[in-house]
């Protein structure tokens, strides 16, 4: 059996977990298992979805003090729930929960954890293949544990249904006062309005280059559909735009169908942010910038030029 972590938060079932669920059955598939569910969550409500990709059986972990996520009582939950079942492999989503609650799952039982996974070739010895570096290069190795244990890397596996039907067992842990100690106390919503970085179809970026002046780009951002500003780290740090509005490394992780970065170098850094763009059209002053390399299109010329001309000619059409 092949055991799947699943964050199922006001019933819904993230992107992220969609695509675990995916790789996971795929595994399951090569080593003729069962894939199964542990679920965090109002899993009743998600239960018709994880069938729809392939759950046979989602374990509903209840208990009266998990009112809130708690990595060290959810990973309990986790190995406790694969004591019962001896799963072959467990595998969690990428993204803020998956990777610390498997951490802990592998520091509990002594077993190796292997991040980031993008393709798996199941037949005893586990040949995965995974992202370093922040997916700036790919990873061959080998697992041989008793029990595997992998994430999968955001946005690198398509979510694809399959046929099928889940049956939902309650679970509730034996949990210890320890494992509470650490929980989540809030969290706090951006008051940006607009689309969200990470689930626009354009993103218009802006670095240095602005000098912090976001106008024209803002501008340029409201007469596209589906489109939102993000900036490079740089802006952050200058106090130019707020963190929210980051991609990279240490920002948002972006999958536009067209990145506009305009006035941004393109240092690792930020292009780990942008990889998952579709097409990437550069304005640059610079010709030999690293961004340059790396784009579809790219226009040589002053941003605070070139995007206001833009403006102007979608107006003009308009």
């Amino acid at each position: 059996m092949v055991l799947a972590i699943v964050d199922a938060d006001d019933g819904e079932v993230p992107d992220e977990t969609r695509q675990a669920l995916t790789l996971a059955r795929d595994v399951a598939d090569q080593v003729g298992e069962s894939l199964e569910a542990v679920a965090f969550g109002e899993v009743e409500a998600a239960a018709p979805t994880l069938g729809s990709y392939g759950v046979d059986t989602v374990h509903a972990i209840e208990h009266d003090a998990l009112d809130s996520y708690a990595p060290r009582a959810w990973a309990e939950s986790v190995s406790q729930v694969a004591d019962a079942a001896d799963p072959d492999a467990v595998v969690a989503p990428g993204g803020d929960r998956g990777p610390e609650v498997l951490a802990h799952v592998a520091a509990k039982r002594d077993l190796p954890m292997v991040a980031e996974c993008v393709e798996v070739t199941a037949d005893g010895t586990y040949e995965i293949t995974r992202q370093r570096w922040g997916g700036t290069l790919l990873e061959r190795s080998r697992l041989t544990a008793e029990t595997k244990l992998l994430t999968v890397a955001p946005n690198e596996v398509s979510a694809e249904e399959a046929a099928g039907e889940a049956t939902v067992r309650s679970v509730t842990p034996d949990l210890a006062e320890a494992d509470l100690e650490v929980q989540l106390a809030d969290v706090e919503m951006s008051d940006e309005e607009g689309v969200p970085l990470g689930e626009a179809r354009v993103v218009i970026g802006g670095g240095r280059g602005t000098d912090g002046d976001f106008e024209a780009i803002e501008e340029l951002a409201e007469k596209i559909p589906n489109a939102a500003v993000g900036s490079s780290r740089a802006v952050v740090n200058e106090g130019w735009r707020p963190h929210d509005d980051q991609i990279g490394q240490t920002g948002n992780k972006i999958s536009p169908e067209i990145y506009v970065p305009c006035g941004i170098s393109g240092a690792v850094q930020h292009m780990v942010g942008c990889k998952g763009a579709e097409h990437i059209l550069a304005v640059n002053t610079d010709p030999e910038a690293a961004i340059i390399e790396k784009s579809d299109w790219a226009v040589i010329g002053d941003l605070h030029e070139v995007v206001p001309a833009v403006v102007e000619a979608i107006e003009d059409h308009e």
